[in-house]
């Protein structure tokens, strides 16, 4: 009851003055009564009026005083019980008063406003990665005009983030949305080079713009006057851009980010311009700007950062002038040309930023060990080296075209594929590859020794492709340890002053052209095809249960007999040399397994028993080789890796001695 006091008189306190007055008249009742119990109480029956001398109630009578004293007293209780919920439900009746009132501004039935970054994204952008409802109708294509208030809509902090692209990348665009959204940044835009990818992007529920580049939906390749279109669209948007008084941090669809790089390029806030580079010698071994008077790499414009500065402003409208009055001129070679026209001094002691372009424009060269190039990233392992964490990887410097560039990724394992990705029908098949500690770690790094040891790990993936395809299984390739680098131009094994360490494990388009074993190849000229995933595959954390919890071990041995029946640990044992019969034996009692895994491929098949198969199989995988390049002072230097170099006595790492030995090896 106390408490209930208690809350009464702090309701009343809150109250409008009508809840005053009924406590006033509910707690002057209750007064008047208590004085009224009291006098009866004490009322002198004897002659006395000292309280104290009142004689005792008797134990077997009820005297009509006792009665008016048990009345009074019932009713004392019932005042107080009274009060205590009047107190209670004024309060009640106060607050709804306030929410009434409130409601006449607000809907009642409105939700707590969102954070700022979910308020964001209104009219056609929405919330990332939340889909549009399935029967709500896509706004018209003007909706996601190139506007200030469009880009206005998904700015934070005044910087935005943007790629763009065509539909033939939208599973790198969605890679880079993906690592940025984890990232908790939000203030996204992807531009969009084809309606199909703008659709596509919509109902995904990621940011996008128009560019209205009537792009086509497919593949380009580098260099082609489509790329080159691509890089003028790049610019006229940057140009665009700028005068919305938005930081713009412009990416390639072909990188991602590890890291957020807000906070690192608000340490320069009076750079107009921060660039990546091709740089792959290191200038710092920290974290902080290349030294600029060292750098010897192109600035790369798949990474940078600009600020809407008048300086900025005029460097990429000029930019902007030059692609367009020449649609020859590469968007990188273009940048490089007039940010060069003056480079220095420094702009102070310390902070690394030079003055370059017309003497005003303040430049920034990120360091090249945590934007890592291709190079940097997979060959160098620059990050790693330097005990520095990267913020962004850019597939520069590797071979395969496009499909190169994905492998890496997924060898890195930053790349974002589909759950089916991760559980080919048919299962996997993998292999531990056997390498003579002499021939990786001994003798000196040369041409010959380079390939003496990766022609060893080829012939084992060879035998290892021939057991995918008899299997219908997707090979998981074993990773390949290389001792010399792969460049465009001729050099000593390594970059001088890089940070190659040799041997390496080198990225699988070093050695195999990644875009020849993803093609689609005739059948019946080339045999069925032969599915292939990355070595970091069966590590990938994105890996289902399923598949991590199917294995098989497959231990070779000489002499044994061929058997179904594994040991108690789970592992089989399969004899060496075997031919097709025995495999398709043996391996169709382990149809459901996901994974097998071989402990060595080394002679553990004899080859194919129908001698066409045979030969279609040799017509595909004797394409699925690369060049290794280049040896100095050599036109040409490149030499061919050749899949049967075994079969061919005397064989030779030499590059063509004639233009008709120039082509591959059949």
């Amino acid at each position: 009851m106390v408490e209930g006091w208690r809350n009464g008189f702090r309701e009343a306190t809150n109250s409008k003055p009508l809840f005053v007055t009924i406590y006033a008249t509910v707690i002057i009742g209750v007064l008047v009564s208590s004085f009224y119990v009291f006098s009866a109480v004490y009322s002198p029956t004897n002659g006395s009026t000292s309280w104290l001398s009142s004689p005792p109630l008797s134990s077997n009578t009820l005297s009509l005083p006792s009665l008016r004293l048990c009345i009074l007293l019932l009713w004392q209780m019932f005042n107080s019980f009274l009060l205590c919920h009047v107190f209670v439900a004024a309060g009640r009746i106060h607050k709804l008063s306030q929410e009434n009132a409130t409601s006449q501004s607000l809907p009642v039935a409105l939700p707590p406003p969102p954070p700022e970054e979910e308020a964001q994204g209104k009219s056609s952008l929405g919330k990332i990665w939340v889909s549009p409802p399935k029967d709500k109708k896509m706004p018209p294509l003007e909706a996601f005009k190139l506007t200030k208030e469009l880009f206005g809509e998904r700015v934070k902090d005044n910087v935005i983030i943007v790629t763009f692209g065509n539909y033939a990348f939208m599973d790198f665009i969605l890679t880079w949305v993906k690592h940025l959204t984890d990232l908790d940044l939000s203030n996204i835009l992807v531009g969009a080079m084809d309606t199909k990818l703008l659709e596509a992007l919509y109902w995904k529920g990621v940011p996008v713009f128009d560019m209205g580049s009537h792009m086509s939906t497919v593949d380009v390749g580098w260099g082609s006057p489509t790329f080159h279109k691509m890089g003028r669209e790049k610019v006229i948007l940057i140009d665009s851009v700028l005068p919305f008084g938005y930081e713009l941090l412009m990416c390639d669809t072909d990188m991602v980010w590890l890291k957020n790089p807000l906070p690192y390029l608000a340490r320069y806030p009076d750079a107009d311009v921060l660039t990546s580079s091709d740089q792959v010698v290191p200038t710092v071994v920290d974290d902080s700007l290349d030294i600029w008077q060292q750098v010897s790499g192109a600035y790369n414009i798949g990474i940078f950062h600009w600020r809407p500065t008048e300086s900025a402003k005029k460097l990429a409208k000029e930019w902007k002038d030059i692609l367009i009055a020449d649609d020859k001129v590469w968007d990188q070679n273009g940048f490089n040309e007039i940010v060069r026209r003056q480079l220095g001094p420094s702009v102070d002691g310390d902070s690394g930023l030079f003055y370059a372009y017309d003497g005003n424009l303040k430049v920034g060269i990120l360091p090249a060990s945590i934007f890592c190039s291709g190079h940097t990233y997979f060959v160098q392992a620059m990050y790693q080296q330097l005990r520095l964490e990267p913020y962004a990887l850019h597939t520069t410097f590797q071979y395969a075209g496009t499909e190169g560039k994905r492998h890496r990724l997924r060898e890195g394992m930053v790349f974002f594929d589909p759950p089916e990705y991760y559980d080919a029908p048919g299962g996997f098949i993998s292999f531990k590859p056997s390498i003579p500690k002499s021939m990786l770690l001994d003798g000196n790094h040369t041409i010959e020794s380079h390939f003496t040891l990766v022609n060893h790990q080829m012939k084992q993936i060879r035998s290892a492709l021939a057991i995918a395809s008899l299997l219908n299984r997707t090979l998981v390739m074993p990773p390949i340890w290389c001792r010399l680098d792969r460049l465009w131009f001729g050099h000593p094994g390594t970059l001088e002053g890089s940070m190659t360490r040799q041997p390496f494990i080198c990225p699988l388009d070093h050695v195999f052209e990644v875009n020849i074993m993803l093609k689609d190849m005739p059948e019946e000229e080339f045999g069925p095809g032969i599915g292939i995933r990355e070595y970091s595959f069966l590590d990938n954390p994105s890996l289902p249960k399923q598949v991590k919890e199917s294995w098989l071990d497959v231990q070779l041995c000489q002499g044994c007999e061929a058997s179904n029946i594994t040991s108690s640990s789970g592992a089989l044992k399969f004899p060496k040399r075997s031919n097709e019969d025995t495999f398709k034996a043996i391996f169709s009692s382990f149809n459901d397994v996901k994974v097998i895994k071989f402990s060595s491929v080394e002679d553990a098949f004899t080859g194919f028993s129908d001698k066409g198969r045979e030969e279609r199989f040799r017509r595909r995988v004797k394409r699925y080789v690369g060049i290794w390049c280049c040896e100095e002072n050599k036109t040409p230097g490149h030499i061919y890796y050749d899949m049967y170099w075994d079969e061919k006595p005397g064989w030779k790492p030499v590059p063509p001695q004639t233009p008709e030995e120039d082509h591959p090896p059949l």
